[in-house]
């Protein structure tokens, strides 16, 4: 599937907004992104649950279970994960806490607040942050992993994200990641291709290492003086 915005357009955009990007650009392979265009928010949810808090080896052989389910090799359908026991969930190797936000994820979607792909096409990030925000197990990052490799949307910052957090400080020189809110500020430069930018901070996060990221703070606390309250101290009375 073709992405829904000029790459060539957003990479030359990029590169005159951002000297140090622009050299990331010019050394990094071409940004790309696996859009499955068959693929429902329902099911892309359904993946992005189980893949949460666990290794990609161990959630993979879990979705595979989960598919095996539905008995034609793909995620069962909102109204089978419905009629699904908790026990079998389980079995496959969900927690309890998965179970219930699939079952809400099924339940939100025969109730039309996961809308169709053919709606999600047609509604702004701000609309599906909204919807997708109110099932149960599912969280801004998820939304904004849905927004940028399901829909292939332009301009979305996950701040909360390690590898972008980390990414930028390898990116910029920096010993400490960035607050959120610092990293939402300093990506105003990249609008309205932050998506890519995103991509970008991933991949310098991927070519440093783990020796080298591993060394990076975490982002800095301001330390906050106390005041000291002088103590008056009454006379005694005799």
């Amino acid at each position: 599937m073709s992405l829904p915005f000029d790459l060539a357009e957003a990479t030359r955009y990029l590169s005159s907004k951002d000297e140090k990007l622009a050299a990331l650009i010019a050394e990094t392979p071409q940004f790309q992104t696996e859009m499955d265009a068959a693929q429902s928010p329902y099911e892309a949810l359904l993946e992005s649950i189980v893949y949460q808090s666990i290794s990609g080896k161990a959630a993979a052989t879990i979705f595979a279970r989960i598919r095996a389910l539905s008995g034609n090799g793909r995620p069962p359908s909102p109204e089978q994960m419905l009629k699904l026991r908790t026990s079998t969930l389980r079995k496959a190797g969900l927690s309890g806490a998965k179970v219930l936000a699939m079952k809400d994820l099924a339940r939100k979607t025969i109730d039309g607040i996961v809308p169709t792909r053919e709606q999600a096409e047609k509604m702004s990030d701000a609309e599906l942050v909204q919807r997708l925000d109110s099932v149960r197990g599912i969280g801004a990052w998820t939304v904004e992993m849905f927004l940028i490799f399901n829909l292939g949307r332009p301009d979305v910052l996950p701040i909360h994200d390690l590898g972008v957090q980390k990414g930028w400080s390898v990116a910029y020189g920096k010993k400490h990641m960035p607050k959120p809110k610092d990293l939402l500020a300093f990506g105003e430069r990249w609008r309205p291709f932050r998506t890519v930018a995103s991509w970008y901070m991933w991949r310098a996060f991927e070519r440093a290492g783990y020796a080298v990221t591993n060394k990076i703070l975490p982002a800095k606390v301001k330390a906050t003086r106390r005041k000291r309250t002088a103590i008056v101290r009454k006379p005694r009375k005799r």
